[in-house]
């Protein structure tokens, strides 16, 4: 049976190993992208720009109002508590449209 130290300094080879096939590895992606890139005429620029582009979000205007506590809400997702608490009471929806 191998000795702790034995088994440290395996396992310390077989890093070296390791990084030295991933170094090898990567050099050879990196050749065949530049090979590709030239090949197609790409350039960092296409590359970059072929990045999705994320749409910022706009605030929605608000569609009712609270005229007592102020609090409004645009009419999309769930309704709030306090129009939820309201339409209970029997008031409608159209009692708090901001005009």
């Amino acid at each position: 049976m191998a000795t702790y130290k034995e088994l440290k300094a395996q396992a310390e080879a077989l890093l070296k190993q390791a990084e030295a096939a991933r170094r090898a590895e990567i050099a050879s992606v990196v050749a065949e992208i530049h090979a590709r890139m030239k090949e197609y005429g790409i350039t960092l620029e296409d590359l970059k720009s072929g990045a999705k582009k994320v749409k910022a979000r706009t605030a929605v205007a608000a569609k009712y109002r609270n005229s007592a506590t102020g609090e409004s809400w645009s009419g999309r997702g769930r309704a709030p508590k306090w129009l939820a608490e309201e339409l209970a009471k029997g008031r409608s929806k159209e009692a708090f449209l901001i005009k």
